[in-house]
C-alpha cells in the first residue's frame, strides 16, 4: 500500500457531482426518454430539464429538510473514485477490437492442445501447463517453479528441482505490455496488440527476431511463445550436455549454432517432433492451407496457436467491473470499502494501476523494490537447477540481471491483481502463501521483511532452509512505500476487495480444469492435474 492524500468526499452542496453521477442511470434514462419522445427537440429538452429538476430538487430538498450535509452513499463515492482513476469495467469487451479481428476458435483449439502437450519439451516431461496450472488460474502451483525432471504432477503434489521464480499468471495476459517478473519480453510500443515497433527481448532474440510489422508475430504473446521450449530448466532439459544435471533422459539438446546459442537449434528440433505427429499435421492443415498442401509447420504457427489460446483466457468481468457498469449489488459493502482504500488513502493504485497502458489490469507494469524476503532452494541435482546471485548464492537480483545496472537490483514488475486469489503464493518467489499476509506486508515492508519466517509463511519445506540477506533489499525500498496505520477492519476490507472484488466468477478451478485435453495429438501421456489445496 502506498501513502496518498485521502480523496475529498463529494457532496451535493459543493457541486461535487452532476445528476448523472448522483444517479448513474440518469444519463441512460435521458437518452431513452429522448428517443421515445421523438423529433420535437423542445419537448425532449423539456423532459431532460424535468428529470434534472427532479434529481437536483430531491437532493436539495433532502439537504434543506435536515439542515445538514448528507453523507454521500458508498456507491456514489466509489463510482466517482473509479471514474477519476480511469476505470471503466469494460476492458474485456475491447479484446477483439484491439486484436482487429475475431478470435479464431480453430487456431485456439490447437493452441489449447499444444499448451498441455509435452511435445514442445525436448525432455518430454513438462508442458506449458506444468508451470501454468489451470487449477490455479494458469499460474504456478508452487512458490518457485519446478520445470524439467518433475514427477508428472501439477498441483500441491508437484516435486522436482526448483527454478528461480514462480511462473506468472496467464489469465488476461493478452493485455500485458510486458511479460515476466523482470519485464524482459515487451512490446516496444507499449501495446501488446501493436507490432509496429516490434517486440523487444533479451539476446539472442534481441530487437530483430520479432521485427516491426512481422505478419507472423502480431501480438506479444505470439512472440513469447517462442521461448519456453528453448529454456533448459523449463522444458528442454540437459540430455547430452554432460554435467551434474544431465540424467540421460529425453531428446538430446542440439549443439549451439554459429551465434553460439542453442535457441534456434532447439526450436528446429521441436519442429521436427511436431511435424512428425500426424495429429498436428492434420490440425494445422485445417487452419493453414500451405500445411495442408505439404509445407512444414513453422514455429511462427506454433506461437500463433498458443497465443490464440492464451488470448481466450481473458477473464476480466469481476464484481468491480459489473459495479462500474451499473450493477451496484455486484459488490459487498466490505469490498466497496476496500476499493475506496485501494484507490484512495492506501494509494495501492499508484503502482497497481488501471489507466492508460495498464489496461485495467491493476499493474503499472513497472519495476519496483518492495522488500520481498529472499528465499532460495539449495543448488544441485534434484534440488535447484538455477544458481542464485550474491555471495551466498541466495539472492535474486531481479531486473539487474537484464539491464546489468546495479541500480535495478531487487526490482520486479508490479503484480497484476485480477484473479490473484486463484494463486497459491504471491510475489516473484512465492514468499507469502496467504493473501492476507501479502497485503499486510505493504503496511510496513521493512518490518515485515525483518520479521519474516518462511515456516510461518507456509512455503514448502525445501524453501525454508535458505534465506538471503534482508537489509540490502530494505535499503533499496521504493520511496512510494512508507509505513502506514491500517485498522484490522480496513485490512479485512482490502483483502475482501482484492480476493473477491477482482475475481471473475467464471475463473474457477473447476471451469479452468475443463480445458485439460482428454488426449493429445502427439500421443504422449499428459501431466496429472490436481485440484488446489484447501485454504
Amino acid at each position: 500500500m502506498r501513502r496518498e492524500e485521502p480523496d475529498e468526499t463529494p457532496t451535493p452542496e459543493s457541486g461535487g457531482y452532476t445528476p448523472a453521477e448522483a444517479h448513474p442511470r440518469f444519463a441512460e434514462t435521458v437518452t431513452e426518454m429522448t428517443r421515445k419522445i421523438g423529433a420535437p427537440r423542445d419537448k425532449a429538452m423539456a423532459a431532460i430539464a424535468f428529470l434534472a429538476a427532479v434529481v437536483l430538487g430531491s437532493l436539495a430538498g433532502t439537504a434543506g429538510a435536515e439542515r445538514s450535509p448528507q453523507p454521500v452513499s458508498l456507491d456514489v463515492r466509489l463510482w466517482r473514485v473509479l471514474r477519476r482513476a480511469g476505470f471503466t469495467g469494460r476492458v474485456e469487451s475491447t479484446l477483439e477490437h484491439r486484436l482487429g479481428r475475431p478470435v479464431d476458435p480453430k487456431l485456439a483449439a490447437i493452441g489449447n492442445q499444444l499448451f498441455f502437450d509435452p511435445i514442445l519439451a525436448l525432455r518430454t516431461d513438462n508442458a506449458c501447463a506444468g508451470c501454468h496450472s489451470p487449477a490455479h488460474g494458469f499460474s504456478d502451483s508452487q512458490s518457485i517453479a519446478i520445470g524439467v525432471q518433475n514427477n508428472g504432477i501439477v498441483g500441491p503434489g508437484r516435486r522436482g528441482p526448483r527454478n528461480q521464480r514462480r511462473s506468472p499468471m496467464v489469465l488476461n495476459s493478452a493485455f500485458y505490455p510486458n511479460l515476466m517478473w523482470n519485464g524482459r519480453f515487451r512490446s516496444a510500443s507499449g501495446d501488446p496488440f501493436d507490432n509496429s515497433q516490434g517486440f523487444a527481448f533479451p539476446p539472442p532474440e534481441g530487437a530483430t527476431r520479432f521485427a516491426p510489422h512481422d505478419p507472423g508475430v502480431t501480438h506479444l504473446l505470439a512472440a513469447q511463445a517462442h521461448l519456453p521450449s528453448t529454456q533448459l530448466v523449463e522444458m528442454a532439459g540437459f540430455q547430452g550436455m554432460g554435467g551434474p544435471f544431465d540424467d540421460g533422459f529425453g531428446h538430446s539438446v542440439p549443439p549451439a549454432d554459429t551465434s553460439g546459442d542453442t535457441h534456434e537449434p532447439i526450436r528446429a528440433a521441436v519442429l521436427d517432433l511436431v511435424n512428425a505427429a500426424p495429429g498436428y499435421r492434420e490440425a494445422f492443415g485445417m487452419v493453414y492451407s500451405r500445411v495442408a498442401q505439404g509445407d512444414r509447420i513453422t514455429f511462427a504457427m506454433l506461437g500463433q496457436a498458443i497465443a490464440e489460446f492464451e488470448i481466450t483466457l481473458t477473464f476480466a468481468d469481476a464484481p468491480l467491473d459489473r459495479f462500474m457498469r451499473g450493477d451496484h449489488a455486484a459488490m459487498t459493502d466490505s469490498q466497496k470499502r476496500g476499493a475506496l482504500l485501494f484507490f484512495g488513502r492506501a494509494g495501492c493504485v499508484r503502482c497497481h494501476a488501471v489507466a492508460d497502458g495498464a489496461n485495467e489490469m491493476f499493474s503499472d507494469f513497472q519495476m519496483h523494490v518492495v522488500a520481498i524476503p529472499q528465499i532460495a532452494p539449495a543448488y544441485g541435482p534434484g534440488l535447484g537447477n538455477v544458481r542464485f546471485a550474491g555471495p551466498g548464492e541466495d539472492e535474486d537480483f531481479g531486473l539487474e540481471e537484464i539491464t546489468g545496472d546495479p541500480a535495478d537490483r531487487y526490482k520486479f514488475r508490479t503484480t497484476p491483481l485480477r484473479n490473484v486469489a486463484l494463486q497459491p503464493a504471491f510475489f516473484h518467489n512465492g514468499a507469502f502463501t496467504r493473501l492476507e499476509d501479502a497485503i499486510r506486508h505493504y503496511v510496513n515492508p521493512a518490518n515485515s521483511a525483518r520479521g519474516y519466517d518462511a515456516v510461518r509463511a507456509g512455503v514448502a519445506a525445501d524453501l525454508t532452509v535458505r534465506k538471503g540477506p534482508t537489509e540490502p533489499v530494505i535499503e533499496r525500498l521504493s520511496p512510494l512505500l512508507t509505513p502506514m496505520h491500517v485498522k484490522q477492519q480496513e485490512l479485512n476490507d482490502l483483502v475482501a476487495f482484492v480476493r473477491e472484488g477482482l475475481l471473475d466468477p467464471r475463473a474457477t478451478p473447476e471451469n479452468l480444469l475443463r480445458l485439460v485435453p482428454a488426449s493429445l495429438p502427439s500421443g504422449l501421456p499428459g501431466l496429472v492435474f490436481e485440484a488446489p489445496a484447501p485454504p
